[in-house]
């Protein structure tokens, strides 16, 4: 199916972008061809973090490493687990 695409507009900043493509009625077919899209692979992308510093009891640490020890995970990425159990996107 080859049909007429519009250009697709420039934009100062990303916030005009993202406004644009958030507002009602700018439908994405309308200025590309998605039966053309090529599947992309992005071996080297990782999300991006930032290292914090948070201070706990000891025996809250020791209690954590524990269960961490049990699930066989560390420790850092079970504390992260329950993190993102707890602050669910609303």
């Amino acid at each position: 199916m080859n049909k007429q695409t519009k250009p697709l507009p420039r934009f100062k900043t990303e916030a005009d972008e993202r406004a644009f493509w958030e507002a009602k009625g700018s439908d994405s077919t309308q200025y590309l061809d998605w039966a053309k899209a090529q599947h992309a692979v992005l071996p080297n992308l990782k999300p991006s973090t930032k290292t914090i510093s948070l201070r706990l009891p000891q025996h809250l640490l020791d209690s954590i490493k524990a269960a961490a020890n049990a699930r066989d995970v560390p420790y850092q990425s079970l504390i992260k687990v329950w993190l993102q159990e707890k602050v669910k996107p609303q």
